[in-house]
């Protein structure tokens, strides 16, 4: 089971430059609003693009989607763990209490 990160943890880290975000949400949901730097990876893309998008498997990796009602993280996140990533989390909060709690966000297609 993946192991989870709250808010603070998060900001720290983005704030040190210190873990990798990856938002499991639709391209769509993505575009409209993601984590700054935050990359786009879905559950049904992982195998495939895992590699490219994060070829460091002992980088400290952020999972998030919605809020914690949302499955998607925790699919991209075990699918991440299965492949030989051994530093994953998710942020079960997800960008709903990021955004509730005023932090600010980017919007954009993926690079």
């Amino acid at each position: 089971m993946t192991d989870t990160i709250d808010r603070e943890a998060v900001r720290a880290g983005l704030a040190a430059g210190d873990l990798v975000l990856v938002d499991a949400l639709p391209e769509s949901c993505y575009a409209a609003r993601h984590l700054p730097g935050a990359l786009n990876l879905v559950a049904d893309d992982v195998a495939a693009k895992a590699p490219e998008l994060l070829p460091d498997q002992a980088a400290a990796i952020v999972t998030y989607c919605s809020d914690p009602a949302c499955a998607d993280s925790g699919q991209v996140a075990a699918q991440l763990e299965r492949l030989g990533y051994t530093n994953v989390r998710k942020y079960a909060a997800g960008i709903e209490d990021r955004v509730g709690h005023g932090l600010p966000t980017e919007s954009g297609q993926p690079a």
